[in-house]
């Protein structure tokens, strides 16, 4: 198992948003933070980077670190469990030659089992890892997309882009970026909920 389990990938949004909107297309609104979306044609476009919302989205970085202190644990017992198996079979090879050949035999076998026992472990481990990850990144992206969709309504955008490096946008311009604007909203919704389960 890898040290420093570290979950920060880029979650990937490749994810485009089509709205109506019968607003004039020259019209550019104020939202929560500074979200001006450039007109294009009779569509209003707007874009994200990707990266930043995902790893600054307080929701995201507080289950990520969770699921580093679970793999920070595991790591812990999985590694108690070696050493283990490992005194056992430093015992074996310094008393082996007091056995009988059947009984060094045997011992071969339970210590075979043994450590087929621990790997297993150790796979069952970081499986339930990886499907925790899985599951934070498809719930992240449920909630990211559902408040696009209400931020696109709100401030009458037809269309959010995702921005990532080597991603099919090679340029936009900064009128049109919506980041800091998203993660405030975001992190806002997030938090006000946080406080009302805790009340």
């Amino acid at each position: 198992m890898k040290k420093g389990f570290k979950l920060f990938g880029a979650l990937t949004l490749a994810t485009v948003l089509f709205y109506s909107c019968n607003k004039p297309a020259t019209q550019t609104t104020e939202g929560e933070g500074s979200t001006a979306a450039a007109a294009s044609g009779d569509l209003k476009v707007a874009f994200v980077y990707t990266d930043s919302v995902i790893n600054k989205y307080d929701y995201f970085v507080k289950k990520s670190e969770e699921i580093t202190e679970k793999g920070k644990k595991f790591e812990g017992e999985l590694q108690s469990r070696a050493q283990g198996f490992e005194r056992e079979v430093a015992n074996f090879q310094q008393s082996a030659n007091s056995m009988t050949q059947n009984q060094a035999l045997a011992k071969q076998d339970e210590l075979g089992k043994k450590q087929q026992n621990l790997i297993t472990y150790r796979d069952n481990l970081m499986q339930e890892l990886s499907v925790d990850e899985a599951n934070l990144y498809n719930e992240v992206y449920t909630k990211v997309q559902d408040y696009l969709k209400q931020y696109a309504a709100d401030n009458s955008i037809d269309i959010i882009l995702s921005y990532t490096r080597g991603g099919a946008v090679w340029y936009a311009s900064d009128a049109m970026d919506l980041t800091e604007s998203v993660i405030t909203g975001l992190n806002k919704k997030y938090n006000e909920s946080a406080t009302d389960t805790v009340k």
